[in-house]
Parts: structure tokens; sequence; C-alpha cells
């Protein structure tokens, strides 16, 4: 007899929606059990594998608090786990919430570093963390057991972990001012750091994220996200729990082999209404799907309500180019919803209202770079990408050099506040007091560290300060140089890193790794001219130019260009530019 098809969880249901107007983060797990509704793991063609409904979810959670609770795990007790897309960590995860200890999600390893680098990421999160536990996927037991060993803890693999008794117990209640979890921020300008989230800020953020997405009844999302990243963890996972919304998941792995699974699987799903990205994703489909003629015939977006786009820097013409791809398969433009976040605030600061689409204003660079404009050249323009309004209850200002207030399109650094903000760095009281800053009347607000300007309300993201090149007293933004570089044939976004490089007469000069694909020597020498030619028409300076091997440059857990680690690994020799005379 055929086994009957497993049938995915519903969109809608009878339990009145609510919009995460919980006190804690688990009287939201205890609502969401009450629905149909739960989460979908589909393999890498898309084929639904587990439809997971939030009652079972939240029994498994509940078996394995007790397990928890069993082992010796005590309220404020960290446990890390690896955060593989899949039923066994969205039950830990609630499980720890329910016993009071703080989850800490971590990533998988990748296809980049091999096995001891991946131990040496983890042992750094450890060290910081220091959690009671490490439990992981049974197929990762020699590298988790490994970096438990060198941080002290005590390493699992889930599976084994599941075979324990867990007997009735009672848990500590939890309270709105509780940590529920820590958050590594993605560490592209500072050493990763523990991010601790209450619950209080955890649901005001899903609750703002909710109330202005115009979040209904019958919404269903699809995502392909990282669980150890927040975008993935608190937009795409914890959300839809304290939203009580359905979802279908692609694993981050199953999307970088095939990326348009993505957009297959919101084609078949007819009420896919919500989907996020960083502006990677979009550019990768827009690619792949370049040569194809039957987007039409293949893709239905025509319902995709909110496109949200966010974690990086927004690049205008990727977005066009999305919009060029699959317009034919209903795609509108104004589903793009930009917005600004960061994990030191929860999730989002700022997102566009839904329906108004990709916004931009072409800013001089000059203005940018807080410089005077040589008069002998034409004046150059970037285009900066409009991310929006302030949740409900976040304010957001633009500060100059001494904290002094800026006006509308006056550019300066970004700070919040809100009950959004984190609580703190884990036990970095140093790092947590250069980003939360005390204003005079006491007002604790967050120095995001990345540089803006404010017109009508909404915010414009212009780069991170930290990420400034200062040359002879001139700023350059990274961002310029390297997209720049890209506009050369035959890159991709993120093939280039710049930052400054100190030369042998020791001056500052702007230096730029280029990923190179070429490999006749003098097709080699013609690139690195006409990139030293492109840099230059940009900064007017000679610069650095390397050519190194695909796959270097490293990236941050989120997949963002980490132009930090560029410079360090450049500057201790562990990157090898490719040598021009070979």
């Amino acid at each position: 007899m055929q086994e009957a098809a497993i049938q995915p969880t519903p969109n809608d249901c009878a339990l009145p929606r609510r919009r995460a107007d919980f006190a804690t983060f688990v009287e939201a797990i205890d609502y969401a059990a009450r629905s149909e509704k739960g989460l979908n793991f589909h393999d890498m063609r898309g084929a639904l594998e587990r439809a997971y409904t939030f009652r079972e979810m939240r029994e498994d959670a509940l078996a394995q608090a007790r397990r928890l609770v069993a082992s010796g795990v005590e309220k404020g007790d960290r446990i890390a786990l690896i955060a593989e897309t899949s039923p066994e960590f969205a039950a830990l995860f609630c499980a720890c919430v329910i016993v009071g200890a703080w989850p800490v999600p971590l990533p998988l390893p990748t296809g980049f570093g091999g096995k001891e680098s991946y131990i040496d990421q983890l042992s750094v999160q450890l060290q910081s963390s220091d959690p009671k536990f490490l439990l992981y996927p049974a197929e990762i037991d020699e590298m988790g057991a490994a970096a438990a060993a060198r941080q002290g803890c005590e390493g699992v693999n889930w599976d084994d972990f599941a075979e324990r008794d867990g007997p009735e117990c009672t848990f500590a209640k939890a309270e709105p001012e509780d940590i529920c979890y820590l958050q590594y921020s993605s560490g592209s300008t500072r050493f990763p750091t523990g991010v601790a989230v209450t619950h209080e800020a955890l649901l005001h953020n899903l609750y703002g994220h909710a109330t202005t997405m115009n979040v209904g009844s019958n919404e269903r999302v699809v995502s392909w996200l990282p669980w150890y990243h927040d975008m993935g963890l608190v937009g795409c996972f914890l959300s839809l729990i304290a939203n009580q919304m359905s979802v279908d998941y692609l694993k981050t792995e199953h999307f970088a082999r095939r990326p348009l699974a993505w957009l297959d699987l919101i084609s078949r799903n007819q009420g896919t209404t919500l989907s996020y990205s960083p502006t990677f994703g979009y550019d990768i489909c827009a690619r792949r799907i370049s040569s194809q003629s039957n987007v039409g015939e293949r893709f239905d977006l025509s319902r995709w309500r909110v496109a949200g786009n966010g974690a990086d820097m927004i690049r205008p013409d990727v977005m066009q180019n999305f919009v060029n791809a699959f317009a034919g398969a209903g795609f509108k433009a104004n589903a793009f919803t930009p917005s600004y976040g960061l994990a030191e605030a929860t999730l989002a600061v700022t997102v566009m209202p839904p329906g108004e689409g990709i916004r931009i204003e072409l800013v001089e660079e000059e203005r940018l770079s807080g410089t005077q404009r040589d008069l002998s050249r034409p004046a150059r323009y970037r285009a900066i990408v409009n991310c929006g309004k302030a949740l409900p209850d976040m304010q957001v200002e633009i500060r100059g050099e001494n904290e002094e207030a800026k006006g509308d399109r006056q550019i300066g650094k970004v700070w919040c506040r809100g009950p959004s903000v984190m609580h703190s760095y884990f036990r970095n009281e140093e790092a947590t007091n250069d980003c939360l800053v005390a204003k005079e009347n006491g007002e604790l607000w967050l120095d995001t560290g990345d540089m803006g300007y404010l017109a009508d309300g909404y915010l414009f993201i212009v780069g991170r300060a930290k990420d400034m090149i200062i040359i002879n007293g001139k700023n350059h933004w990274p961002q310029d140089i390297e997209w720049a570089v890209e506009q050369l044939p035959g890159f991709n976004h993120g093939d280039i890193a710049a930052f400054s490089v100190e030369t042998e007469a020791g001056d500052e000069a702007p230096a730029v790794l280029v990923h190179c694909r070429v490999s006749d020597p003098q097709e080699r020498i013609k690139l690195h001219q006409q990139i030293r030619d492109k840099v230059h028409s940009v900064t007017g300076m000679n610069c650095v130019v390397e050519l190194v091997p695909p796959r270097t440059l490293p990236r941050t857990s989120s997949g963002k260009l980490s132009r930090a680690k560029a410079k360090k690994l450049y500057l201790s020799g562990e990157i090898q530019p490719l040598d021009l005379a070979a």
C-alpha cells in the first residue's frame, strides 16, 4: 500500500492571531502550540520531508527541557547549540528557553577552511559564552566533541542526548527582563561577541516587525536563512512562533547549491507571501536565471507580498536585475522591503512600509566622505537606499563626532534606543560601554557603528564607520572602491575587499584584494592594470592591487565580506597573492 504524502501545516486556523503580545517567549511557545500551524522542512529539491507542528515542537521541547534539568542545567546556564535547520534544533532552543537557560546558536561547518578551522571557530565562541553543554548533530560528532573538549564543557550529539532520562519536574518561571538567548553578531568589524537579548526585547521587536509588515491571518513564509544569524533566527524562526505563522524551510547549504529552489518553493506554496534575503541571495538568483527564457512557466511569484532585504548594504542595481529577471513570473518591484537592523537591537531597527519598494537617493561621494570635491573632476554619485522608518517605540537619531544631533540629510553615526536594544554583551563590560551610551538625561542609546542620515523620518545607511579608509585626511568608503571594480567584466558581488595599508614609504594607500579566475599570465597583467586604473578613477590615488585565488576572501558567519579579517590575513601572509609572472 502506497504511503500517504506528507501534508504541510496550514496557513490559517481557528486560533486567533496574536502579534507577539506576550510577556515572555515561553508564553509565545505555549500559545503557538494551540495552533495547527508549524515548521515544514524540505530537501534540496524542495520536497517536503517533515511537517512539524508547533504542538509537536512544544511537546519535544518539554521532553528535552526535562532532560536538561536532569543533566544539571539551571536558570542562567548557557547551552551552545549548532544551528542546523531541523526539528531537533527548534525543540532544543525552545527547551533551553523553558528551563531558563540561554541557548547560544552557533554555525555549522562550511565548505571553507576545513575541520581544524571550524573547531577553532567553535572554540572561540565557546570560550566567550562559557556553556554547560554543546549539543550538535551526530554527523559532526568528531568536530563537536573536539571543540567541547578544548573548552572544557560537555559535548553531546542530540541523538544521544534524546536518549537520556527526563523525569517530570518543574521549571523556573520566566520573567520579561530575563535573558532569553545569546546571539553572536557576525563580527565583521569586531571580535565576535555574544549579544544578550531579553524576553522583553525579543517580543518587542517581533511585535514591531509584524505590525510594520501588517502581518495578517493567512500569511506563509519561505526561508533558507541560517539560524545562527539574527535574520534567520529571529526573523524566520522565533517570529513565526510568536506570530503563529507556518513556514517552509530549505537548508542554507541546499540554497547555496540550488538557489532557484528557493523561488521554486515560493511558487509551489501558493500561500507564500513573505520571504527574506540579503542582497547576495537576490543577486545569485538573477544570475542563474539570466540564460533561461521560461521564467513565467517555471515560477509564480505573484503572491510574494514582502520580499525583505537586509543584513548587508542593499544594492539597487542588483534589485533591478532581479526585477528584470522575474517580472515575467509575476514578481512586483514594490514587494521589495528594505530594512536596517543589527543583533544588538535584536533584529530590525527600521523597515520600509510594505508596498513602497526600493527608493534611492543619489548622493555626491564627497558628501558621503565629508570632504571637499576637487572642482577639476566631475562629480561622482552613489545610490543610497532608503531603509524605511523606525519600528514602533524605537527612536533613531544621527549623531556627530562629539555626539551632537544632526539635522535631516546630515551624515553621522546612527544611534537608536527602545525596548528592542540588547541588555549587554555577555561578560564584556568594555564592549558594552563602547556602544551603549548614556546621554545627559540618562537615556541609554545604542551607537550602532553605522553611518547614515535621516530624511523625513526615513533612514539611509551609507556604510560602517570602522570600515572608512582615511588617506591624507580624505575619507573613502570601501564599498565605492569595491563596487567600481565590480563593474569590470567577470566579477561577482563579494569578489573584492578594499582597505588601507601602509606602503614601503610609510604612507597610507588603498589596497584591493580581488578574486582572479584568469589563468593566462598576459590576461592577469592586463586585468591588474584595469583594476588599478578603475580604483584611481574613484580615489585619485595609486593603489595596491593583489589578485588572489577564488574563494580566498573571508566572510562572516552571515555570509558578508569581512574586510577586517581580509586585511589581517593579507598582512600576516595567510592570504597569498597570485604571481603575475606565472
